[in-house]
């Protein structure tokens, strides 16, 4: 067999040979009058008016020598089938393909329609022009890239080759359009905000940290979609906004966690976490419904169905029935001792991080749909207390033992925003990578005035669990390190 630099040294020969002959390997502009997709939809018409037409794509295989060839076209939108046939197709067709064609080369080719003897639609080629020389040679039709780096570094290969990932993209695509169309549908106005910022808000991350050489300044890539700059406009006072983005953690990664990706974030204002519940359900139901036909998913070994029941789970209960700790009441040490026990890496010392541990372990035993509400003030520093003033008006979705989405009752409060800021500041000063910068304009707005508001972000991490996917395999270009 020969080697990958054997294969494009004869490339390179044809390429040249090209030249030599004045033909463009690589001209600008395709001369053709129909996409693939058009011909196959409309075959009978075209067939019947018997007319020429051109059609152009990449040679996916060639099969067949001497007097009958047959070539499988694909132009992105259809595949169709090219056969090139002595003496119907001409002498000066058949030797440019013969001579200069490969595999995996883009050509455009005109000819007429017509049905094989075996039944197969295909077109009768008359002249064969090249598009774009590769020079390189495409992947095993058979096996594809097997190598998972070489998978993610080839990225474009492996769609090529595999039509499996490419309908996944497709709905991936659908998935936000209708995400978009259902949240347009209920008059929320879609906005942009910033993804360079002078504070993060809006999560608990490490951000990513640049520099801006113009203000000589030391700026963080967003770790939200613009949470806090969203919540501005409703003082501002748009009633409905929502931002679908890049969201930027310089974090680890697992099946669940990358360190770019896209996320929705809408508030409304107006409103509380009870109003985001009911709207939350609604917009994943749709989701399932009109992106995959079922409300049923299985998925990290669990299966939940989108149709049920949502119930609603205590946080501080849940770690109890589950752990038998208290949060309310047990030490930092008893609950290191119950992770030690549960044999659970933490990291940290600072309670809130022991805390949020202790119900990262509980929430893999939970299936759902379900809705996770009551958190303790100390993991949730945006949200308003609840009466009993130990804990928040927050909501997260959970499924198949994660969380997959998160909103709350803002709070609107400035001095017990300022409060929690300091609190995080802290935190912050002590060490925790991961607490929320204070953002100290922020308060200013609050001060002015911000109406009653729910808000809401979740991402394509319900989008990977729903296929049931590893989130960095419904990227089309996840990162990969360069090659030594």
């Amino acid at each position: 067999m020969a080697s990958i630099e054997e294969l494009r040294a004869e490339r390179l020969k044809k390429l040249q040979a090209l030249e030599k002959l004045g033909k463009v390997a690589y001209p600008s502009v395709s001369r053709r009058t129909h996409e693939l997709s058009d011909v196959i939809r409309s075959f009978a018409k075209l067939q019947k008016e018997d007319t020429q037409i051109i059609v152009s794509g990449r040679v996916m295989s060639s099969r067949g020598q001497g007097a009958l060839i047959f070539i499988d076209l694909y132009d992105g939108t259809a595949k169709l089938q090219a056969v090139i046939k002595l003496p119907e197709s001409g002498e000066e067709a058949h030797a440019f393909y013969t001579d200069y064609v490969d595999v995996g080369d883009f050509i455009e080719v005109t000819g007429t329609l017509f049905i094989t003897k075996s039944g197969q639609e295909s077109v009768m080629v008359t002249n064969v022009e090249m598009l774009s020389k590769a020079l390189l040679p495409l992947p095993d039709k058979y096996h594809g890239l097997q190598d998972e780096e070489l998978r993610m570094r080839e990225r474009y290969l492996d769609i090529l080759t595999n039509p499996e990932l490419r309908e996944l993209f497709e709905k991936k695509t659908k998935f936000w359009d209708v995400i978009r169309a259902f949240l347009k549908e209920r008059k929320f106005i879609e906005v942009d905000t910033p993804t360079i910022e002078v504070t993060t808000g809006g999560a608990e991350a490490r951000p990513f940290t640049t520099h801006h050489h113009d203000f000589d300044l030391s700026v963080f890539m967003r770790i939200s979609v613009g949470e806090l700059w969203q919540k501005r406009l409703m003082a501002a006072g748009f009633p409905r906004t929502f931002e679908i983005g890049r969201v930027y953690r310089n974090e680890g990664s697992s099946p669940e966690h990358v360190q770019e990706f896209t996320n929705c974030e809408f508030y409304m204002a107006y409103a509380d976490y009870e109003d985001g519940m009911a709207l939350v359900k609604g917009l994943y139901l749709t989701i399932a419904n009109e992106v995959f036909g079922t409300t049923t998913f299985t998925t990290r070994g669990h299966t939940f169905n989108l149709a049920g029941e949502w119930k609603k789970i205590d946080y501080t209960d849940e770690i109890f029935r589950q752990t038998a700790i208290d949060i309310r009441k047990s030490t930092d040490d008893e609950i290191k001792e119950k992770l030690q026990s549960l044999k659970v890496k933490y990291e940290g010392v600072n309670r809130e991080r022991l805390i949020d541990t202790l119900w990262k372990y509980c929430r893999k035993n939970i299936s759902g749909p379900a809705f996770l509400i009551n958190h303790p003030l100390i993991v949730a520093p945006l949200a308003k207390k609840n009466p009993d003033g130990e804990t928040a008006q927050v909501f997260q979705v959970i499924l198949a033992g994660s969380e997959i989405g998160k909103g709350y009752s803002e709070l609107n409060d400035p001095i017990d925003q300022r409060a929690r800021f300091e609190k995080q500041q802290e935190l912050l000063s002590a060490g925790d990578e991961e607490a929320m910068m204070a953002d100290y304009e922020f308060i200013d707005m609050l001060e002015h005035g911000m109406p009653p508001t729910c808000g809401f972000g979740f991402g394509e991490r319900l989008f990977a669990f729903l296929v049931d996917k590893p989130i960095r395999e419904v990227h089309m270009f996840p990162l990969i390190k360069p090659k030594n």
